[in-house]
């Protein structure tokens, strides 16, 4: 365990953010599955909807941190992939 002062507040930060970004990351997690729940169910209208929404949180975990770029890149492609499918359906 950390004995410095400094260190002290480190470990507090460090499990500050942790839990924010773990809870910013589920909600990413929920508005994908959402999306893939509106594609299955063929509800192409809020599915392009919701995928806006992904798309968008997928960029801000970016911006903040969260995900590598083209970790965010790679399931943006794929999600637009199966939507741009299901309307070719």
């Amino acid at each position: 365990m950390a004995n410095h002062k400094s260190a002290l507040k480190r470990v507090r930060s460090t499990e500050k953010r942790t839990k924010y970004n773990k809870d910013f990351f589920v909600s990413v997690r929920t508005l994908i599955k959402n999306f893939t729940l509106l594609l299955s169910n063929k509800d192409n209208k809020k599915a392009q909807a919701s995928f806006r929404k992904v798309e968008s949180a997928l960029m801000r975990s970016v911006s903040k941190g969260i995900l590598k770029k083209k970790t965010a890149s790679r399931k943006i492609s794929r999600l637009s992939k199966s939507l741009k499918k299901a309307y070719t359906q």
